[in-house]
């Protein structure tokens, strides 16, 4: 009941935001390869081919995989405070884990507050997830600066840091009696949540006038009880590399 109060809260601005505003769609689409853990905690990388979506309508509405799909419910100067819905990863089955049960995939709510004194952009935001296997709720902030370096190129780099709760990390990295039975790792349930932290950047080079091409990459640090599971200790590596190449049409 409360994730259905939660998510009607969250759709109905949307709705209303849709429907009154008469403004235009811009922003960028394209496709990315990138080179991830498979699941959070993991030693393991893969590939992945994803797309890759940055649309804003006026600007009022948002969407992009980072951020989600946001409404800009208030803008004064340089504070933005959105509600959005998001999309948090679960766990297959498969490599290291394939003895484990899966986490299925979770749609999240939550409100994001931003403020942006150019060439900063710091944000803090809480989500709580709305559907699948993922219980709690995790508080991001970031920090970023973006620059231009030279015509045609521009620059951004930033850290993180992000807060699991207790339920959100027992989600993600406990070790029940099934999967212990079934796997050979000890039993393990985590008593508490964990801090995440991260560094990114990434370059973007514009090579005609609606084509870029942008190379990223990061690093992130599990810590405390995500550190300290089986599944990161036995099977993973707490210290989580990224990188990839994204090509994009602006419009």
């Amino acid at each position: 009941m409360c994730r259905s109060l939660v998510y009607c809260s969250l759709a109905a601005p949307f709705l209303l935001a849709t429907s009154a505003m008469a403004q235009t769609l811009n922003g960028s689409i394209g496709a990315s390869v990138i080179q991830a853990p498979d699941y959070l905690g993991s030693d393991d990388d893969e590939a992945r081919v994803l797309p890759d979506l940055n649309l804003r309508y006026g600007d009022q509405l948002y969407l992009n995989l980072r951020d989600g799909l946001g409404w800009n419910l208030y803008r004064q100067r340089n504070w933005t405070l959105s509600p959005f819905l998001g999309y948090q990863p679960g766990r297959d089955n498969t490599g290291d884990l394939s003895r484990f049960d899966e986490v299925d995939d979770s749609l999240t709510g939550g409100l994001r507050l931003s403020y942006q004194p150019a060439p900063w952009n710091l944000s803090l935001q809480a989500e709580t997830p709305l559907s699948g296997d993922v219980d709690g709720y995790k508080l991001t902030l970031r920090a970023g600066w973006r620059g231009q370096p030279a015509p045609n190129w521009s620059a951004g780099i930033g850290p993180s840091l992000v807060y699991s709760s207790k339920a959100w990390t027992q989600s993600l990295f406990r070790v029940s009696d099934r999967d212990a039975a079934r796997s050979g790792f000890s039993r393990y349930e985590p008593t508490d949540g964990y801090w995440r932290l991260g560094l990114s950047g990434n370059l973007n080079y514009r090579f005609a006038a609606r084509w870029s091409v942008t190379g990223l990459a990061g690093i992130t640090q599990l810590t405390g009880d995500a550190k300290d599971s089986p599944i990161v200790k036995n099977a993973g590596d707490a210290t989580q590399g990224l990188a990839g190449m994204v090509l994009s049409y602006h419009f």
